[in-house]
């Protein structure tokens, strides 16, 4: 019983907070502080910035010395047959011989051309182009959970208008049976009105399984372990307040031109790299040294030395059929493409953040006067619906105005998402997302 309780315990415990989280509202924090933990995407951009960072140092560089060990130990059996010029001769069979080596060497680059400055150097730059390259995941991540969970919100919305187009169809029928029971209905107007509502009720379990399906897809963005049944937040507020100037001066924070301009800094170090091959090279060597060998044979038995060393040695390049040259004029062709594929991508974004802001500002302007519209096509269904209600209207003046209603709502609603959508690229272009 004791262990049954303990059971029933462990498993409230790892439950409720799921069952907890479930009947909570979703928020798009939420949703972007969980994908901020999960998301691969971003691990693995995690994982780049690791290795940079792990890769930056002097030893890497080659500015450290270089310290190597050595051993062995070597037996061999020899046969010597001698026959001197003064007619002696020396037969030596099967004598051992045993040689035993053992030393400690050090080396260290005083200097080869500058080369182990520029590598540090570009390590440096490497660092700092991992790290950007995160900063970029992360804000396309974040771009895309906000485009995600606004179009969740926006598919709600798509729900509400059919709900609500339901509700008219329902409220047609109703009036058109409160007429069939005292005569005044026909068959055409109440077939129409019940193909009105089947139709709508279709509508809305169709839409329902689109939201499912936009969910399914938010939870992969934030790479949830489980499938969650979640509610988002029911608003879409626009920031209205960008400008296209503030957007095109603040483009060098793009993440995109950063790593453009961090690749002609790592091609620069390249470059001089490359060229510090055509300096001499000094180079510091240090060792301790033991031999020890048993001969066994002549007249030397033992052969043994031991002791430090010490010496510099230079190397000066003179010729190599110029390779060293046209590896330098390569280094320097490509430090001219860095820069002007960074000229280009600066161009590219400039047409881009234009583009998008003259479709951000137009919707904005298409919003405010749909709004106006939508509520006077709201007005317009009372207004048909009550004269309908008298035989003032006919089925097809409610179907008329019901279906201006729908359209206005959806235009509505479609605007205002491409306001966000274009908010949010405006916003990802010039390294600005918050939630």
């Amino acid at each position: 019983m004791k262990l049954y309780k303990t059971r029933l315990l462990l498993f409230l415990t790892l439950v409720l907070p799921f069952v907890g989280i479930a009947q909570q509202q979703f928020t798009l924090r939420n949703a972007i502080d969980t994908a901020l933990k999960n998301n691969f995407d971003i691990q693995i951009a995690e994982n780049f910035v690791e290795i940079a960072t792990k890769s930056n140092s002097y030893g890497f560089a080659g500015g450290l010395p270089t310290v190597s060990a050595n051993a062995g130990d070597n037996a061999s059996l020899t046969t010597i047959d001698q026959k001197l010029s003064d007619g002696t001769e020396n037969n030596i069979s099967d004598k051992g011989e045993n040689a035993i080596n053992a030393g400690v060497s050090a080396s260290m680059v005083l200097f080869n051309g500058f080369k182990i400055s520029a590598t540090k150097e570009r390590l440096n730059r490497l660092q700092d182009l991992s790290e950007i390259q995160l900063n970029q995941q992360i804000q396309n991540t974040i771009a895309d959970i906000m485009v995600t969970y606004y179009d969740i919100i926006r598919q709600e919305k798509y729900l509400k208008i059919i709900q609500n187009s339901l509700d008219v169809s329902k409220q047609k029928l109703d009036i058109l049976n409160v007429k069939n029971n005292v005569g005044m209905a026909n068959a055409v107007d109440m077939l129409q009105a019940q193909t009105d509502v089947n139709s709508a009720e279709q509508l809305l379990t169709l839409q329902k399984l689109v939201i499912e399906q936009t969910k399914s897809d938010l939870l992969l963005l934030i790479n949830a372990r489980k499938s969650l049944d979640f509610q988002v937040e029911d608003t879409l507020i626009i920031d209205k307040s960008m400008q296209l100037e503030s957007v095109v001066n603040y483009l060098n924070r793009n993440p995109q031109l950063l790593s453009a301009e961090q690749q002609i800094l790592i091609d620069e170090q390249i470059v001089k790299e490359v060229s510090s091959q055509r300096y001499p090279s000094v180079k510091l060597n240090a060792g301790y040294d033991f031999y020890h060998a048993n001969l066994n044979k002549g007249s030397i038995e033992l052969n043994q030395n031991y002791g430090p060393s010490a010496g510099v040695t230079m190397q000066i390049p003179i010729f190599n059929g110029n390779i060293y040259k046209t590896q330098s004029d390569v280094a320097k062709i490509r430090v001219k493409n860095s820069i002007l594929e960074k000229e280009s991508l600066l161009v590219s974004l400039t047409t881009q953040a234009e583009k998008v802001y003259r479709s951000y500002s137009t919707t904005l302007q298409q919003v405010d006067s749909q709004r106006k519209n939508y509520e006077m096509t709201q007005k317009l269904v009372d207004v048909v619906l009550q004269q309908f209600n008298v035989s003032q209207a006919t089925i097809i003046d409610v179907k008329t105005a019901q279906s201006s209603l729908d359209n206005a709502a959806y235009l509505l609603v479609n605007l205002m998402y491409s306001a966000k959508v274009s908010e949010i690229e405006l916003k990802k272009l010039t390294y600005s997302l918050s939630y």
